[in-house]
């Protein structure tokens, strides 16, 4: 039986960069997703939640493929880091991060809807941010402008420089796909990577 078709349920270019490192074809769908907090739902739980949501819209519409949805949450001292949208917010954010660990949950859902086959994973990356300097933070802002990035940084480029250090399992997951992960659950369902 040959492999289903691969759709990535997201419109990230983040995400389609590291699925194609897998040199596998695929195509992406936006999943139309309310992101919105649900009340008394864990940074973990949201992105379990959206992940398996994205999935699932995408799969409603494409039964025979496998559908790969995932999310990203992170916290930093109790509060949780979105996408900054401007420098003042990025700012704002950097200096929370400052000399702290950031959280990031990466939620994946690969789904086979026509096969009833799921398969669902988390990563957890904890970041340890260096105490940064006013002059650190606008150097970097204005070299990088990380404004769609969560946390207001860009790991894969000079946003690694703000770091002291990062514990994870995968060094993808930060990026916003544990490819480590997707790789074996692809295999499991049936794609061939090497």
């Amino acid at each position: 039986m040959s492999p289903a078709e691969l759709i990535l349920a997201s419109t990230s270019s983040y995400r389609r960069e590291l699925l194609s490192r897998l040199r596998l074809p695929f195509t992406t769908a936006a999943p139309g997703v309310d992101e919105s907090p649900a009340p008394h739902q864990t940074p973990l739980e949201r992105a379990q939640r959206l992940a398996l949501e994205k999935a699932m819209a995408v799969a409603a519409n494409h039964p025979d493929a496998t559908v790969i949805g995932s999310d990203q949450v992170a916290v930093c001292k109790g509060e949780l880091l979105e996408k900054p949208g401007s420098a003042q917010r990025c700012r704002e954010q950097l200096h929370w991060l400052s000399a702290a660990a950031a959280t990031f949950y990466t939620a994946v859902a690969v789904l086979q809807h026509g096969r009833g086959q799921t398969l669902q994973f988390v990563d957890t990356t904890t970041v340890y941010f260096r105490a940064l300097s006013e002059p650190e933070i606008e150097r970097y802002i204005a070299a990088e402008q990380p404004f769609d990035c969560a946390g207001g940084f860009r790991c894969e480029g000079l946003g690694i420089a703000l770091f002291a250090r990062v514990v994870s399992e995968d060094p993808t997951a930060l990026i916003g796909l544990p490819l480590i992960a997707v790789a074996r659950a692809l295999r499991q369902l049936g794609h061939e990577i090497p």
